[in-house]
């Protein structure tokens, strides 16, 4: 394990890389511990680099057998390489070919990246710097080569061989029990993009036919005997194919695409071209194994990594700092087909809650970063938050901007301008602005600025002049390395609600604010510190409806009243702000509940509010949008919005208290739901069946808080009727929560029921975890010891000591700071192992500094340990000292 000391890499030090290597001949025999690769690099001066510069090559932790330059030979022994480095002091200064041979230990390799064994099974991951793992390279996402890949195994070891590209032959080798199968990807690409697999799998294969006519061969390949688990993500495949060509006219252009699922991965999947590598959770399902939650994952991880075809692969990226160029844009992607699969609505709703639950409790802490950053230390621990999902949002609110028309006209000219190239996020931008005419420039602030901007709006209403005036303000708090933020350009997509006519015409005067395209299209633009608009013949006070479907990743300061929020919940024509109107009401009742249970009072009970949600219920025809109305902001939203001292277990009694009320006053509505949305037919993942599903799940959950004994008795009927996991794993949940015998019984009995399942098990172990008793902790630790359990399997920790430590608030901020000991153990005991998942572990301390001075203490005490560590991993080291800076 590297615990060398990280130099920062910053943005403006880039510089194109002195060499480039347009060929690459790999030659990998595989072995369980000494697999050999041989690499024949052709290699060239970069007319663009500094000419006569050392040849420096990157390598992490290889043995290197051979080095020959040119046809000759070199002394491996000279000094001019090391297991981290290979280093020509004088290359030629034209084209010349360098052949190098290594020998790793797959089976060794805890840390998954480079070349590794997920099973019986050979592996890669090779993003971001996983390539120099297996061979010495450029390991840089600007340096493009085509790939000529042989691979050789024992045959009964690993009969399927695959990598890049198209196969274009396969055979067995002479005399031996061996085979090998050669692979040719005749498409530049980066190194960090390569992969190989082999393995003895189980395959299924299907056609598509793209729309020039060109048919493609589909397989997917998984562990032996769960063939039959893969049709759903087959099928979520070929639908992103087809919709990939007809929302954004890209066609794949391979002529074979695999997958391959293996159940050691650090991430969720990883898009290599032609052959993408998946965690195994996000391809197998069943009914009986898999929840409508996990279905419409897999449905968006298949289409996130094939989108990347375009945007990734084909377009990659220049340096790690434009890593949002291919994850934002992709996400946006993603969350594009998932709304059209899906209800748009209700999946936006999703998309906003995960957007709140990390990227904005991310902007609020230490570990705050600019989409693009600046700088890192290392670059696994940007995989984040803000990079995914808010570079997703800064995409949406472009083409909220621009219009659908100037987007897709952007979107054409950046695939036909930069194909085969690494862009920068320059680039992108560039081309919506020649495509729309506008100037972006002041757009680009959300590239460069971290933080999530506040926007205060103030509303009057003149009855006389029948006139309507927001002023509206924006201001976003200091984030570490930016104390002063310049104004963002932020979309309103905004409505006048009437409370007895819905909807009202905008209308503006020549001098009140708003021009005549941002009324035709609903948005308002917010580009300086303040602005005010007046609106025209509006017949009596309206609510305005603002950030309609959340326009702009923006927090929103509006001091609606509750009955103006109960009129948004009922008479909204945007879905997504009929949500937010429910969420911001009982957002607030919550908030003063944990003020009253910290000075020693009763929680708060406003029966407006729910009122308004038994009358949705018996009003709505949305199911799954009505599940989400009834789901209370989470604990973490709760003290997110509190933002400093915090103390999660009034919090958690605030909210369960609510719940409570809910569950109680609502009982007949919510046992007629319960009872009306029983399943009457075989299983299906669509969103309309799933939505009656949450819905119904939901209403057990809050039935079960206003009565426990009663929730126990639903639940354990259904528990012991249920066919589905949706179903099961609900009703376990609700059992696990309210505790006692039955519920010992019940996590006994799905064990047994499921203890061949992993990815089931991963449910048990993580419903456990987020129990909200002072016991929690001691049987998170006992089940570290569970024989199904294994610290070597990201899935298992991430389901265990991930739920402990991101979703179980009260337990993880345990007063005692047991909590934070218990993490902190864990990501010590991993970090030489594993550092990416262990540092993963340690930014669940993102948001300590928002925690009352008790538990701040405890919590900045658990970092310091950490980081007083002399041989940390750089990704540890990095997330403790960024914490704690």
């Amino acid at each position: 394990m590297r615990t060398d000391i990280a130099e920062p890499v910053r943005l403006e030090d880039y510089r194109v890389p002195d060499y480039l290597i347009d060929k690459v001949d790999l030659d990998v025999k595989l072995h369980p511990t000494a697999t050999r690769v041989t690499a024949r690099l052709e290699i060239r001066p970069n007319p663009n680099g500094r000419p006569g510069a050392a040849l420096v090559l990157d390598g992490d932790g290889l043995v290197a057998k051979r080095v020959v330059l040119d046809g000759e030979e070199l002394d491996a022994a000279a000094g001019f390489i090391t297991p981290d480095q290979l280093t020509i002091a004088a290359p030629p200064q034209r084209p010349f070919v360098l052949l190098t041979e290594t020998e790793i230990d797959p089976s060794a390799n805890t840390r998954l990246m480079g070349l590794y064994r997920s099973g019986h099974a050979y592996c890669t991951q090779c993003e971001a710097e996983g390539f120099r793992r297996i061979t010495y390279f450029l390991d840089r996402p600007d340096v493009l080569s085509t790939y000529h890949v042989r691979l050789e195994a024992e045959v009964a070891e690993a009969p399927l061989l695959l990598s890049n590209g198209n196969k274009i032959e396969e055979g067995a080798i002479d005399g031996t029990t061996r085979h090998y199968a050669l692979w040719h990807d005749p498409f530049p690409k980066p190194c960090y993009l390569f992969a190989l697999v082999g393995g003895d799998l189980g395959s299924v294969h299907d056609e598509f036919t793209t729309r020039s006519g060109r048919k493609v061969a589909l397989g997917i390949h998984v562990e032996r005997g769960k063939e039959a688990l893969a049709g759903y993500a087959m099928d979520a495949l070929k639908r992103a194919m087809a919709w990939d060509e007809e929302a954004f006219g890209r066609e794949y252009d391979l002529d074979v695409f695999n997958i391959v699922a293996v159940s050691d991965f650090n991430m969720g999947a990883m898009e290599n071209k032609g052959l993408n590598i998946f965690n195994d959770k996000y391809v197998l399902a069943s009914a009986a194994t898999a929840t409508d939650a996990d279905y419409a994952h897999i449905e968006a991880v298949i289409a996130h990594e094939y989108f990347h075809n375009w945007t990734g692969n084909r377009i990659t990226c220049r340096d790690w700092f434009q890593l949002c160029l291919k994850e934002g844009l992709t996400v946006f992607r993603d969350h594009e087909f998932s709304s059209d699969m899906r209800s748009r609505a209700v999946h936006r709703i999703g998309d906003v809650r995960a957007l709140r639950a990390a990227q904005f409790a991310e902007d609020a802490g230490p570990l705050a970063h600019n989409v693009r950053p600046d700088t890192y230390l290392e670059i696994n621990n940007f995989y984040t938050a803000t990079v995914y999902e808010k570079g997703a949002e800064v995409i949406r609110m472009l083409k909220v901007l621009v219009g659908d028309e100037a987007f897709r006209k952007g979107m054409d000219l950046y695939f036909e301008r930069y194909d085969g190239t690494a862009a920068i996020v320059e680039d992108f931008v560039a081309c919506f602005a020649e495509a729309s005419g506008r100037d972006l420039a002041q757009f680009f602030r959300w590239y460069t600025q971290a933080g999530t901007p506040l926007v205060s709006i103030a509303a009057s209403y003149d009855a006389a002049a029948r006139a309507f005036t927001l002023d509206l303000a924006q201001s976003c708090k200091p984030t570490p390395g930016q104390e002063r933020k310049e104004p963002f350009v932020i979309p309103i997509a905004l409505g006048l609600v009437s409370r007895d006519l819905g909807d009202l015409p905008l209308r503006t005067g020549a001098q009140d604010g708003a021009s005549e395209s941002e009324l035709a299209r609903g948005v308002i633009e917010l580009s300086t510190p303040r602005r005010r608009i007046t609106f025209r013949d509006v017949p009596s006070c309206p609510v305005p409806s603002l950030f309609r479907g959340l326009s702009a990743p923006v927090r929103i300061d509006l001091g609606s009243s509750e009955s103006d929020l109960v009129t948004l919940v009922a008479k909204d024509s945007d879905s997504f702000n009929r949500w937010q109107a429910a969420q911001t009401f009982a957002t607030r009742l919550l908030i003063r509940s944990v003020a009253q249970v910290r000075s020693g009072g009763t929680p708060c009970c406003d029966t407006e509010l729910v009122e308004a949600l038994g009358t949705l219920i018996e009003t709505s025809d949305d199911p799954a949008f009505v599940a989400e109305v009834m789901t209370l902001p989470s604990e973490a939203d709760i003290a997110r919005e509190i933002g400093e001292n915090v103390d999660p277990d009034a919090v958690h009694f605030a909210r369960e208290a609510l719940r409570r009320t809910i569950g109680e006053s609502l009982a007949g509505i919510l046992r007629a739901t319960y009872e009306r949305l029983a399943d009457d037919g075989p299983y299906s993942p669509d969103a309309a069946a799933a939505g009656r599903r949450a819905l119904r799940n939901v209403a057990l959950s809050l039935l079960a808080a206003g009565d426990p004994g009663e929730g126990t008795r639903l639940a354990t009927r259904q528990l012991a009727s249920s066919t589905t996991m949706t179903n099961e794993i609900a009703a376990l949940g609700v059992l696990a929560h309210v505790g006692g015998l039955e519920r010992e019984k019940a996590l006994d009995a799905f064990y047994h029921n499921h203890q061949g399942e992993p990815l089931v098990i991963d449910k048990w172990f993580a419903l456990q975890a987020m129990i909200a008793e002072p016991g929690t902790l001691d049987r998170v630790r006992r089940l570290m010891a569970h024989p199904a359990f294994a610290l070597s399997n990201p899935n298992r920790v991430r389901a265990l000591v991930g739920a402990f430590a991101a979703g179980n608030q009260t337990r993880f901020n345990a007063p005692d700071g047991s909590g934070y000991q218990l993490v902190t153990d864990i990501v010590l005991e991993l970090d030489p192992k594993n550092p990416q998942v262990a540092a993963r572990l340690l930014s669940a301390f993102k948001s300590w500094r928002m925690l009352e001075d008790g538990r701040r203490r405890l919590a900045e005490a658990a970092l310091r340990r950490v980081a007083a560590v002399q041989a940390l991993s750089p990704d540890v080291k990095d997330i403790a000292q960024r914490s704690l800076a």
